[in-house]
């Protein structure tokens, strides 16, 4: 059975509606706008469920951000209220008070601090806009843990956890996107590498995988799996020790 990309979409803007119903009536939807397919597709599914009066797009550059002008493009295409916040001085001052201290500041921690940085901008933007804020994760990400925990990986809710790279860019034809921001090529836009470059591995396989457990090349199969079950830690919530010596009695 195909994907139904016109079921699917009108479903998760059912849901988005739904999910603000009870989670934030009148509330407003706050999306950080990478100019990427995925906070696209998540802003205009947004837009859809609640109207573009209710949307607020961040775009939050480090220093010079290369494709802004793709941000840009996505925040004028759908009229959405947007704000342009640089994160460079507070990414900058972190880093120097880190060396300050003694501390040889890891790659990974460069890579991952601004993602992080990003999430409490959006809180931050949130909390002052009645706001909630809007994760534009999809599986195909979250299966092999492409994201930062503690930024991109969260939000207060989301819409598109559920659906692969492929499913996700037919929705967004759906939802009538400029094409440019539907296929463009995904980077993390921290690295300067493209996300298949990094894993190892094409979107179409990690799809085809995920949906039917076909696979070709056996290497590129335990590659996966061993991604998937080393970042699995990224989609519970924090392992929380259980005590059975102590009792809780909620409706005391």
């Amino acid at each position: 059975m195909g994907f139904d990309a016109e079921k699917a979409t009108q479903a998760t803007v059912e849901w988005i509606r739904d999910w603000f119903e009870r989670n934030g009536p009148g509330c407003n939807a706050i999306v950080g706008i990478s100019g990427g397919k995925d906070s696209s597709i998540a802003a205009a599914l947004c837009c859809k469920a609640l109207g573009n009066d209710r949307v607020i797009g961040v775009l939050m550059p480090n220093g010079e951000q290369s494709d802004i002008d793709m941000a840009k493009l996505l925040v004028n295409h759908l009229g959405i209220k947007h704000y342009i916040i640089n994160i460079q001085a507070a990414f900058d001052a972190i880093i120097e008070q880190m060396e300050l201290a003694g501390i040889e500041v890891g790659k990974d921690s460069i890579i991952n601090l601004p993602p992080r940085l990003r999430m409490s901008t959006l809180y931050a933007v949130g909390q002052s806009h009645n706001g909630r804020v809007v994760n534009t994760c999809n599986l195909s990400e979250d299966w092999v843990g492409y994201s930062t925990r503690y930024g991109d990986s969260v939000g207060d809710f989301s819409a598109m956890s559920c659906f692969t790279t492929a499913e996700i860019r037919a929705m967004g034809r759906v939802l009538g996107l400029p094409s440019e921001l539907i296929e463009k090529v995904p980077t993390d836009g921290l690295s300067g590498m493209t996300d298949e470059d990094k894993l190892g591995f094409t979107y179409e396989v990690l799809d085809r995988y995920i949906r039917t457990g076909e696979i070709d090349d056996p290497a590129t199969k335990e590659r996966i799996d061993s991604l998937h079950k080393k970042n699995l830690f990224k989609l519970r919530f924090m392992d929380c020790f259980k005590y059975d010596g102590v009792e809780v009695k909620a409706d005391e």
